[in-house]
């Protein structure tokens, strides 16, 4: 018998315990006691050092001891001009990187005039319709300067074409531009359901742009392959970690089909994780995700570039866990998956506002989000040393089992036929509707503890200060547009976007059609529009 086992039947058996089954939110049980004997492998094949393979204790040698990570807060409302008023203060404020947020109309392409934008324009994101826009957006921020993380998946391509150009305005060469666009269109057909053309099409949009960027924008992400999405919409720990995995499988195997070799693109791709509650989840999530990616590159895929093998991210608080209910709760959550973000090694980090249940952050809230970042970073010398949690036997062992159960998803998967077979199956869709309902069960049963909402409630609600979007921005916004459209040579247009429909069935990669029809002031819905002619339009199957 061993020491442990003798130890439960000796002392543990006979202490009191609540009447309770132990797990994370994600519902794995977990141990009363880890050991050495819950682990396996050698220090060298699990662990290693950090800046060397396997990557499970941090991508880079020196971690924050080096460079701390990049402190981003989302932004994104009305106007350009507002949003581009909040990127400087944030900016002034110790923010290291911009985040932008695109208001729904641009997310689905439509320009702010149709008639689908109707009481959407500004409203949750910043409006952004032609090339004036994101000039009016990055006016007076130096794009050399700065890295820029855009939120955007469908129509990535002309919102990146755009970026470029402001840059071009500048005075800065491709070569020098920075920054990440989310363009992950796998995640959109599981999760969040913003898209316009179904998959295979989108999958070629999005592998236009990696090779476009690995020859032209050398130091642009041009995917961030995000879980956090499919988490916010119910997944559990594990099937962010698998689906998400799985999605960038698909996207280095569609860049080979194309051509490229993996050492030439691989270096480029980024992930997007969700921070949520359960503090040990998280960390040992994130640290399997590093080690699971380094092993598919090498071996799966024949990278021999380090970098290749680097699982490099930008992490979220958790958006789903913020209450309505007790606002000010927000607060505390939102530090503890910061501080869980930081433990578990990521590269940039998001954090949320507490007033984001209501409405688009007020800039004290948004100040009291980075604060939160700043203080972790300043004050509770969790920076000090690499990996600290590191060697824990409850982070080892769970690093190990969540890594365990996301590759039985990745093999079931394969066995589908990869990740476009398994959407159109239905296959994620319908685990992660099946976990949220778990889930749910669980709150609505009182197995599961959302303070201020199934305990610990409290009658008189909290009042808090809330951002108001001013109605009249939707129509500034469509005036702008119209006066653009009207003004522009539509001759030049025409010839652009028929430009732009020729690539899209020749095969060509379309970034610089689309960049030349950006120049020449096609707008983001009539771009898209040339892919719903040329790709079709995609319908939600019903899965669920």
């Amino acid at each position: 018998m061993n020491g442990k086992r003798e130890w439960m039947e000796r002392t543990y058996a006979g202490a009191a315990e609540r009447p309770a089954r132990f797990s994370t939110v994600s519902d794995l049980e977990i141990e009363p006691l880890y050991t050495p004997g819950d682990l396996t492998g050698t220090y060298d094949e699990k662990l290693g050092y950090p800046g060397e393979y396997p990557y499970t204790r941090g991508v880079y040698g020196s971690m924050y001891r080096g460079k701390l990570w990049t402190m981003r807060e989302f932004a994104g409302y009305g106007l350009p001009a507002d949003t581009n008023a909040r990127l400087r203060f944030l900016l002034e404020h110790g923010q290291t990187g911009l985040s932008i947020a695109f208001d729904m109309p641009a997310l689905m392409g439509y320009d702010a005039d149709h008639e689908r934008a109707q009481g959407e324009v500004g409203r949750e994101g910043v409006a952004v319709s032609s090339i004036h826009d994101m000039l009016a957006l990055f006016d007076r921020i130096p794009l050399a300067d700065v890295t820029t993380s855009m939120t955007i998946n469908c129509t990535a391509s002309v919102a990146l074409a755009m970026y470029l150009v402001v840059a071009e305005r500048q005075g800065v060469p491709w070569e020098r531009v920075a920054g990440t666009i989310q363009n992950d269109m796998l995640k959109e057909f599981i999760a969040q359901r913003e898209w316009i053309s179904p998959p295979e099409p989108s999958l070629r949009i999005v592998t236009d742009m990696i090779e476009f960027c690995a020859r032209r924008v050398p130091r642009w992400h041009p995917v961030s392959i995000s879980g956090y999405h499919i988490r916010e919409a119910g997944a559990t720990a594990v099937q962010e970690l698998a689906f998400t995995i799985a999605d960038g499988i698909c996207y280095v195997e569609e860049a080979l089909r194309r051509g490229l070799e993996v050492d030439d693109f691989a270096p480029r791709l980024s992930f997007f994780w969700d921070l949520h509650n359960d503090f040990l989840e998280e960390i040992a999530k994130l640290r399997a995700a590093r080690r699971m990616w380094a092993r598919l590159m090498k071996d799966r895929f024949g990278a021999k570039n380090p970098r290749s093998m680097m699982l490099r991210t930008h992490a979220q608080t958790a958006g789903v866990s913020l209450t309505a209910q007790q606002p000010l709760n927000n607060v505390v959550r939102v530090a503890i998956q910061a501080l869980a973000g930081v433990l578990g090694g990521v590269q940039s980090m998001h954090t949320n506002s507490m007033d984001e249940t209501y409405a688009l952050p007020t800039e004290e809230a948004v100040t009291v989000a980075l604060r939160t970042q700043q203080i972790i970073a300043e004050e509770t010398g969790v920076i000090n040393t690499i990996d600290p949690l590191g060697g824990s036997y409850a982070i080892e062992a769970l690093t190990d089992r969540i890594e365990r159960d996301a590759l039985r998803y990745i093999d079931h998967i394969d066995e589908l036929g990869g990740m476009i077979a398994a959407i159109e199956r239905g296959y994620p869709q319908r685990e992660i509707a099946e976990a949220a309902f778990t889930y749910q069960r669980q709150l609505e049963q009182g197995i599961k503890t959302v303070v201020g909402v199934n305990k610990y409630q409290m009658n008189d609600g909290q009042r808090i200060e809330r951002l108001i979007i001013d109605p009249a921005i939707e129509a500034a916004q469509r005036e702008r547009v119209r006066q653009m459209k009207q003004a522009r040579n539509g001759v030049a247009v025409r010839e652009a976007l028929q430009r732009v429909g020729e690539a899209c069935r020749s095969g060509e990669n379309l970034m610089d059609p689309i960049c030349e029809a950006v120049r020449r002031e096609a707008t983001l819905g009539e771009i898209s529009d040339v892919f719903r002619a040329e790709f079709g339009v995609y319908t939600d199957p019903g899965w669920l």
